[in-house]
């Protein structure tokens, strides 16, 4: 293991919200109980002022950084940023990490069992980013920490971070929002629909009560994911990688079997994706995603934002075509019109909007610098 990673870490589990207290909804329904999945790394301080909440993407889990067995190959997802000395240096946070409401890695979700012992599937009511947020306050709550030094996600995780600036400004100090938005546009709508429809249309799917009947919809889901796939990446990065390739071969097959590399590539990614993701949760979180929009219940964005307190540092990529740089400008913008203290960094990377998953030594740097201020400030006070 390399002496910069938190090592070996364990995935712990929180419930609240039990019966007669469910936690309500944003569409007025009423869920519980309900269990967070959910890591930490490092130690919390005396003063209980030093913790960090990332909050991970669509396909995402709490797994952020370390390994669950010494022989185990795969880190956590943000382990190169998550670490002693790290830019998310756990020397000196205490980072926790939860798997959200409604996923698949042992968080509440429609794969779970609801009260009467039986599988939710399609009656697990719809969720959305702001449910997922409360959900991770009650976490924050049995943890004894009043305020948030931070709160860090990139896509998905982005929106999650914005959402607790506006919902629950005295309670973090700071935010980083990576390669997000405010608001899903028509095209994401349109990409997260694709994917549902492909789900929908695989016979195994059979209602969402797939896993009832000892069977899982892998066609559409595999689908869903190879679609969704294409929009992390960007026509640079795909070129560099791929290209026109054969797979091997020589020549063109003149039949549907594979022939390009990139066809290749996408199978995989189509194929693994099934071995640890849920159909049903795929359809429940993009739904989420589409129904996310901080102005709404505002009237504007600039509305949204006139409470924040947290200090912000927003990171957009060059070849991020999904939730490009022009939608990231926009939250600073927004935060300008009141003058919050915000920050903004556009930088150049041609992995697309997967750029905030890949190591990035000015990315790392500038996280490192945030928190230090943000975390000396709050020492300070």
């Amino acid at each position: 293991m390399n002496e910069n990673s938190v090592g070996l870490v364990r995935r712990q589990y929180f419930t609240f919200a039990e019966p007669p207290n469910e936690m309500p909804l944003e569409s007025g329904e009423k869920l519980g109980p309900i269990t967070l999945a959910y890591e930490t790394y490092g130690s919390l301080n005396r003063e209980k002022n030093n913790a960090i909440l990332i909050a991970h993407a669509l396909s995402g889990d709490s797994h952020a950084a370390g390994y669950y067995s010494a022989d185990e190959r795969k880190r956590g997802w943000w382990d190169f940023m998550i670490g002693p000395g790290r830019s998310i240096d756990t020397n000196k946070y205490f980072v926790i990490c939860s798997n959200a409401l409604a996923g698949c890695q042992g968080s509440t979700g429609p794969s779970s069992l609801n009260p009467t012992g039986k599988r939710y599937n399609l009656s697990f009511p719809v969720i959305t980013i702001g449910d997922m947020v409360r959900a991770q306050t009650h976490l924050i709550d049995a943890l004894g920490i009043k305020r948030l030094l931070s709160v860090i996600g990139g896509s998905m995780g982005g929106m999650q971070a914005l959402e607790w600036a506006v919902e629950f400004p005295d309670r973090i100090a700071s935010c980083v929002p990576h390669a997000t938005t405010t608001r899903l546009n028509a095209q994401g709508i349109a990409f997260d629909e694709v994917g549902r429809q492909a789900i929908f249309a695989d016979p195994d799917w059979r209602n969402g009560n797939y896993l009832d009947e000892g069977v899982i919809p892998e066609k559409g889901l595999a689908v869903a994911r190879m679609l969704a796939h294409i929009t992390y990446l960007s026509e640079e990065s795909m070129h560099q990688k791929f290209g026109r390739r054969l797979r091997e071969k020589e020549r063109y097959g003149y039949d549907f079997s594979l022939d390009f590399e990139v066809e290749s590539y996408l199978r995989h990614q189509g194929s693994s994706f099934v071995q640890r993701f849920d159909a049903n949760t795929y359809l429940y979180i993009t739904k989420a995603i589409d129904y996310f929009d901080l102005k709404q219940n505002y009237g504007s964005l600039e509305e949204a934002f006139r409470h924040v307190t947290a200090k912000v540092l927003v990171f957009s990529f060059t070849s991020d075509w999904l939730f490009p740089t022009s939608q990231n400008r926009e939250i600073v913008q927004a935060l300008q019109v009141h003058r919050k203290p915000v920050s903004f960094v556009e930088l150049d990377s041609p992995y697309g909007h997967d750029s905030f998953l890949i190591p990035n030594a000015k990315q790392e740097k500038l996280v490192s610098d945030f928190l230090r201020t943000v975390y000396d400030d709050q020492m300070n006070k």
